[in-house]
């Protein structure tokens, strides 16, 4: 095995001494092992190596034994994922949580409404929202969009006014959310009513909607997304190993059971050979028989 992964995958460079003792994360384990998969993929890494180094990825406990594991190998121009975590840095917990402490600002909010007539407004990012947003949509739409805003009050109140048109409020699921609002001749949504994650702001969401429709929605952070987007691929990276590896066993299976009928075939051409040797079933014997004419 080589030097990267060697002695469970420890640091004996100048680079390692520099390395702080923090736990890795499962998520820090299969970022490398996809990477060793990458390599296997490419050829840069034989079976025996692969499987090593590996083993030694999911062995290894803090970020100094993680990083030799890969030093040797490409990214491929991608970000190199630093395994050098910073006590309190946003990639040293995993899943990262909202802190709705820090989502707590002083000052006056950015925007207190939002009007839409025959046209449509959004609201979504760090905006910061107040005690009160009102939103008016008339043969128009208007998007109101919570989860990365910051907010001056716990108790938010979010009123929702539409004729003949469309309001959404999005909300993340971590979100205290209250709905009480009317549908008159329309809709105004209430699946998203539910308790949220201690500390987060109580949103109530009321007002009516007259041949239109308001629509509250809990939908994952952008972050989130991303991070599911990433755990998907790791399966997905994961499923393709396991066929790979299915498939290397059934080559190698393959390849045993034809080194041994080619083995059995062998021995017995060499039986076949021995018994029509001399003095075998079938052979000359040794010694040559006196003819009749020869006692004479």
């Amino acid at each position: 095995m080589s030097d990267a992964a060697s002695s469970g995958g420890t640091s004996h460079g100048p680079a390692g001494p520099e390395l702080p003792d923090l736990r890795a994360a499962d998520a820090d384990r299969e970022r490398v092992a996809e990477l060793l998969r990458d390599a296997l993929a490419e050829g840069r890494l034989d079976m025996s190596e692969f499987e090593e180094r590996l083993d030694a990825t999911y062995k290894a406990r803090t970020y100094g034994e993680l990083e030799p594991i890969t030093r040797d190998l490409p990214t491929h121009g991608a970000a190199k994922v630093s395994m050098v975590k910073r006590p309190g840095s946003p990639e040293s917990d995993a899943p990262a949580t909202i802190d709705w402490a820090g989502r707590m600002v002083d000052g006056e909010p950015s925007s207190v409404g939002g009007f839409a007539f025959w046209s449509g407004f959004s609201r979504k990012g760090g905006w910061v929202v107040g005690r009160q947003f009102t939103a008016f949509a008339m043969w128009g739409g208007g998007e109101i969009d919570l989860r990365e805003a910051y907010f001056t009050e716990r108790d938010v109140e979010i009123r929702c006014f539409t004729v003949m048109g469309g309001l959404q409020v999005i909300v993340p699921p971590e979100m205290n959310v209250v709905v009480r609002g009317l549908g008159i001749m329309g809709g105004f949504d209430d699946k998203a009513t539910g308790v949220g994650t201690p500390g987060s702001p109580r949103v109530v969401v009321k007002g009516f909607a007259l041949m239109g429709g308001v629509g509250v929605d809990r939908k994952l952070r952008k972050a989130e997304k991303l991070r599911l987007k990433e755990e998907r691929r790791r399966e997905k990276l994961e499923r393709r190993e396991a066929r790979r590896a299915a498939q290397w066993e059934r080559a190698e299976q393959h390849r045993i059971g034809h080194e041994e009928r080619h083995e059995l075939h062998m021995r017995k051409r060499e039986k076949r050979r021995e018994g029509r040797g001399p003095g075998g079933p079938g052979g000359s014997p040794d010694v040559p028989q006196d003819s009749p004419g020869d006692s004479q």
